[in-house]
């Protein structure tokens, strides 16, 4: 069986290195680019971020991101996004006072954590929906977070035919959006590059929607 190719969006931001590795354990074959012809050509594309959602979003306009995104999901191909890779899906975020436009994919403000003690970093569970396609096989196991701001409620509505993306959840001072399943666009909160077997289970289960 030939390997799904993943692009992972190089622009600046995330711990591309790591996903390299863990998609390559999970049976992709990866580059790293932001060539657009490149990026729209690949059967799934990652969507990486780490630190601020300005500074993100900012490193992803550079090199046309939001654009490369949107022309993949109109024609329903796969897009992964992790961390603030998956914060920039959303309208906006409020961040140290700064509110910043996002991608808009979804409705929604990505806003701090109210919990006593930021980041939440470390191991968590997650509470899945009973027809994950995501975390078949992994619903009971831990994941890695690194984050301060998070989508803490869901706003889109969704009207038949279209299906209800499936949502899954954690907790850290309050309850906040851990995963989204929405057709073609997928992301994660935590690190699945960082949490070890769980992860590079659920990436596998990513590629075998390619």
């Amino acid at each position: 069986m030939v390997a799904p190719s993943v692009v992972i969006l190089d622009y600046g931001s995330g711990n591309v290195h790591s996903a390299a590795k863990a998609l390559e354990a999970a049976g992709a074959a990866v580059r790293l680019s932001a060539d657009r012809s490149v990026a729209e050509a690949a059967d799934g594309l990652l969507v990486p971020g780490v630190g601020a959602f300005a500074a993100v979003m900012s490193a992803l306009e550079s090199v046309r991101g939001g654009a490369i995104i949107e022309k993949r999901l109109t024609g329903s191909r796969p897009v992964m996004g992790i961390c603030v890779g998956m914060q920039v899906l959303f309208s906006s975020g409020d961040e140290h006072g700064v509110h910043t436009a996002g991608l808009d994919e979804w409705p929604g403000v990505i806003e701090k954590l109210p919990a006593p003690v930021l980041p939440h970093m470390g191991w968590n569970t997650v509470e899945t929906p009973d027809d994950t396609t995501l975390f078949d096989s992994v619903r009971d196991e831990r994941f890695y977070f690194v984050h301060s701001y998070a989508a803490q409620q869901w706003v889109l509505d969704v009207q038949p035919p279209f299906p209800e993306p499936k949502l899954t959840w954690s907790e850290h001072g309050g309850k906040f959006i851990a995963a989204v399943e929405n057709g073609p666009l997928t992301a994660t909160q935590f690190h699945p590059e960082k949490s070890g077997k769980a992860g590079i289970q659920l990436l596998n289960n990513w590629l075998k929607t390619l």
